[in-house]
């Protein structure tokens, strides 16, 4: 039998907005920043990952892009679980090329960890048909 947990609307908003935030300044700062960027990853430990999708120009106007769109769709409401698993996917291989194996600076790391729970929460529970109250 499932159990029905009550969970404030504005609680899931709020959650919501706040998450999409980090995804719309830097899928603008992708693009406003292509060459900065591209200088991050050539210095980033792993690199390779980047190499592996394509060339990094690319892969930051492509990402940037993703970003705003995705990060303005989830900042919305609208197709919520879709704009997260989009998001995880450009999470995720950035994490791994510009975080992870940067021992001195763990706190990216975890920052983009905390995102991740933020969009899993939105990808594993159907927010529009949880019992919710005000």
């Amino acid at each position: 039998m499932a159990t029905k947990i009550l969970i404030s609307r504005r609680s899931i908003q709020l959650l919501r907005i706040l998450v999409s935030g980090i995804f719309l300044i830097a899928g603008f700062n992708h693009l406003l920043h292509i060459e900065k960027t591209t200088q991050r990853i050539e210095q980033a430990s792993f690199k390779g990952i980047a190499y592996f999708f394509g060339e990094p120009k690319w892969l930051i106007i492509l990402s940037g892009i993703v970003m705003l769109i995705a990060g303005f769709l989830f900042l919305i409401g609208y197709k919520t679980k879709w704009a997260a698993i989009v998001l995880v996917a450009v999470l995720v291989p950035i994490t791994l090329t510009i975080q992870v194996g940067q021992i001195t600076t763990l706190g990216p790391l975890f920052k983009n960890i905390a995102i991740l729970g933020g969009l899993l929460f939105f990808i594993l529970n159907d927010t529009n048909n949880l019992l919710k109250q005000n």
